[in-house]
């Protein structure tokens, strides 16, 4: 296990009934708030009133950055820091789920960079500068930005997806998570988010650093969970138990618990941001593809271990084979995906050719230290070979 720091310090509001703190919590900063929000389901499930309800009750006075898009744009960053410094903005209040927590944390800190905000921060890839405030209201379980420093923002013009690392000044000071607000989640989005946070788990847990046995075992927990109550919330979507354990699930897996001690390159993640910056995919989507094609394609002597411990542990194979106990595991990760209804070819969300693979191997490995901090390293051929893996249905026994 590798030296580390883990000081994570949001504030976790978790529950039913708790957004009545919201007020005492915003007076803490100011009274100036930046509401963010996206495409408009806050307004459907009736949230939206029950935040100007409060927000009338504590003369707060708000301004809206509405239709976030699910891969956040930089123009839309942009924009929110111009109404920061119109409004002279004091705390910023993201309600949704991880693409309008991550806009809201670069408009937190551009709020504070001169110049290009696409050059001066999002092409510098890691944040220490300052940061306004940062409450965010929770509404689907997946990416786990309510508890980290992390954001990710496109360029759709360059076609270019990449995540920026904060300090604790990128962190948000406090976090609702009430699962009552993931009901009106519909079952896609439900299951794309699962899928995005057992990715968070797999990238931190297929890492070659050793002796991490209280993050793998953790992880191991936290996959399994999401694996029995992913089925539950699809079938039942106003299953408070499934919800909330989904939700909690989510944030652990990515506040740097199961991470922490390890290094090395995500590789799953760096070839989805170029699924998603040329072809703008549901981000959960495109990691359920590459995953279990990945494993497949990295599955030798070397990292059979760790797949049939992953085998065995998440999905209680019991085979005498090492090599079928490990392709039997994967097979069970990918029938899992299908039978969640998500999409498991390219062609399934409208890519019907290879064109773009070229480049986006090239820049999947140009944005990203996959070549050589990998669990693998993967390079460009390793790059193009797994996505067009993805251009048809697999089996993998």
């Amino acid at each position: 296990m590798e030296n580390f720091d883990f000081h994570v310090t949001t504030d976790i509001r978790f529950g039913k009934d708790r957004l009545g703190e919201l007020p005492q919590v915003l007076n803490n900063f100011g009274k100036n708030v930046l509401l963010v929000y996206g495409g408009g389901s806050i307004k459907r499930n009736g949230l939206y009133d029950k935040l100007y309800e409060l927000f009338n009750q504590n003369d707060n006075n708000v301004v809206e950055l509405a239709g976030v898009d699910p891969n956040p744009r930089i123009e839309t960053v942009q924009k929110g820091v111009q109404l920061c410094k119109e409004h002279a903005i004091d705390v910023v209040l993201p309600v949704g789920g991880g693409s309008v927590i991550d806009c809201s944390k670069a408009v937190a800190a551009c709020v504070f960079v001169s110049g290009d905000l696409w050059e001066n921060f999002v092409l510098q890839k890691n944040y220490k500068g300052p940061a306004l405030p940062i409450v965010t209201i929770l509404t689907l379980a997946a990416t786990g930005s309510e508890m980290n420093g992390t954001c990710v923002i496109s360029n759709m013009d360059a076609q270019i997806k990449l995540g920026v690392h904060g300090t604790t000044n990128l962190l948000p000071k406090v976090s609702f998570l009430d699962p009552t607000n993931t009901f009106s989640v519909g079952a896609y989005q439900t299951a794309a988010g699962s899928a995005d946070i057992l990715s968070h788990l797999m990238e931190n847990y297929f890492n070659a650093t050793e002796g991490t046995e209280v993050q793998d075992e953790i992880a191991e927990g936290l996959m399994k969970t999401v694996i029995k109550y992913l089925p539950v919330a699809l079938d039942e979507p106003d299953n408070y138990i499934a919800r909330a354990n989904l939700m909690w699930a989510s944030t652990l897996a990515l506040n740097g618990l199961v991470g922490k001690g390890k290094k090395g390159s995500w590789s799953c993640h760096a070839m989805e941001h170029e699924l998603s910056a040329f072809y703008d995919i549901t981000h959960g989507v495109g990691l359920a593809m590459l995953t279990p094609r990945w494993m497949a394609h990295i599955l030798d002597e070397d990292t059979l271990p760790k797949f049939q411990r992953f085998a065995e542990e998440v999905w209680n194979v019991k085979e005498k084979e090492p090599k079928r106990t490990a392709e039997i595991g994967i097979q069970k990760l990918y029938d899992f995906f299908v039978s969640c209804n998500i999409p498991m070819t390219l062609s399934g969300v409208g890519i019907q050719t290879e064109e773009n693979f070229e480049e986006m191997g090239q820049r999947a490995v140009a944005h990203s230290s996959i070549s050589n901090q990998g669990f693998v390293p993967l390079h460009e051929d390793d790059v193009v070979s797994i996505y067009r893996d993805c251009m048809s249905e697999s089996s993998f026994v």
